[in-house]
């Protein structure tokens, strides 16, 4: 306990021991240790120019299919990418098929100008 004087006694090696135990076991707990690492797919990447002098920008590597999937899957449209919009702003616009196929020789639904003030 401390004292009223407001002068508290270092703690012996035990209880340093065990404050270390304790706080070892509380990071330990929240610690998660990642080693598979991947692109996420829904965010942009920016690449920047390379360097025509550098040795190690010049090496020749082979391409890494898995990952250029998934570089060119973050890169579609959301109509490509989605069977269903994700987003209410999506719905508006998503669907842009017709709905009867365009006939221009049918009179009926097609009506073109036929003069107009250039024309005349």
């Amino acid at each position: 306990m401390a004292a009223r004087g407001g002068k508290t006694e270092p703690p012996d090696q035990v209880q340093q021991n065990q404050l270390l135990c304790e706080r070892v076991r509380k990071e330990l707990r929240c610690q998660r240790l990642y080693t598979q690492y991947s692109v996420n797919p829904l965010h942009r990447v920016h690449t920047i120019t390379k360097k025509p002098m550098s040795w190690h920008d010049n090496i020749e590597e082979p391409a890494d299919d898995k990952f250029l999937n998934i570089f060119h899957q973050a890169a579609l449209e959301p109509t490509k990418k989605y069977a269903e919009p994700q987003t209410e702003s999506q719905e508006i616009g998503w669907n842009t098929t017709p709905l009867i196929p365009v006939d221009r020789t049918d009179r009926r639904l097609y009506f073109p100008r036929r003069r107009s003030e250039i024309t005349k």
